[in-house]
């Protein structure tokens, strides 16, 4: 038995395409753009219950955002963290993704603001972000979908004055890996717990975006150790000053021992972790 199957939000990232300052769509398909349509109704402008009850709220807690400041969302997608930051007081957003479908999806939500914009580009190529003139940057469900984290966290780096401060939040690398991490029920202690079947070694996994449909579309969830994370965010010059592991809101609406069982791990077993690092 397992708790409610609704899954969690899609992570987002990237595929290698090299960067581009122009904002406007592109004929070719690049970053996420042969799943956007499927990623767009999936989330829509304010995110999926996960994001608006768990993973944004959790980042802007870590953020500590003072008015005026400015933001970069790398890996930004359709917008989610928009509104939420304006409303939080920053001065400036700033939306860096390498699918052009995703931000012209975002444009078309938050276009007429004069405090956002956006740009086309591959967060993970060299020196893509060259001018350090951010307060705070954020990575929400993105650092498993890149193959190059340690690039991503130069990047950001780079990005922020020194003392700003990034904020990431990811499945949590330790209970949180596709087909190597499920749900297990113990009949004779009633517990329901969580199986792990391996962490160590990094993994790529194909997830497949439209399941029953067989379209073919994949994406790919790259899994690494906390540690390898870890030791790429201090390299990147970036030093972890806070993190929170994170909890799924969702409860079983039955009632029984397995209902107990689900709703006792759901509040022990973290889905989420979210890291706050500061420029060295």
């Amino acid at each position: 038995m397992s708790p409610p199957r609704r899954p969690a939000p899609p992570p987002r990232g990237r595929h290698p395409s090299p960067p581009s300052p122009n904002p406007q769509p592109q004929p070719s398909e690049r970053g996420w753009d042969q799943v956007a349509g499927w990623y767009d109704k999936w989330v829509g402008e304010a995110g999926s219950d996960y994001h608006r009850l768990v993973i944004i709220p959790a980042a802007l807690r870590l953020l500590a955002i003072q008015p005026g400041e400015s933001v970069i969302d790398v890996c930004c997608g359709q917008g989610v963290l928009v509104q939420p930051l304006l409303h939080a007081g920053i001065g400036h957003f700033t939306g860096i993704d390498a699918s052009p479908r995703l931000i012209a999806s975002a444009q078309s939500r938050h276009d007429n603001n004069p405090r956002v914009e956006w740009i086309i580009a591959d967060v993970c190529q060299p020196e893509v972000t060259t001018i350090a003139h951010y307060d705070a940057a954020t990575c929400l469900m993105a650092v498993h979908d890149v193959t190059d984290p340690a690039a991503l966290f130069s990047n950001m780096a780079r990005a922020l004055k020194p003392g700003g401060r990034a904020v990431f939040v990811l499945m949590h690398p330790c209970f949180r890996i596709p087909r190597t991490t499920h749900w297990g029920w113990d009949a004779d202690q009633k517990i329901q717990y969580r199986r792990i079947d391996g962490y160590r070694s990094p993994l790529a996994i194909p997830i497949t975006t439209h399941p029953g449909k067989h379209t073919g579309d994949t994406t790919v969830f790259h899994h690494r150790p906390l540690a390898e994370l870890l030791s790429a965010l201090g390299s990147a010059g970036l030093a972890v000053v806070a993190s929170e592991e994170l909890y799924s809101h969702r409860r079983s609406q039955a009632s029984g021992p397995f209902s107990k069982a689900e709703h006792r791990a759901a509040e022990e077993i973290p889905m989420f972790l979210a890291l706050k690092a500061v420029r060295a």
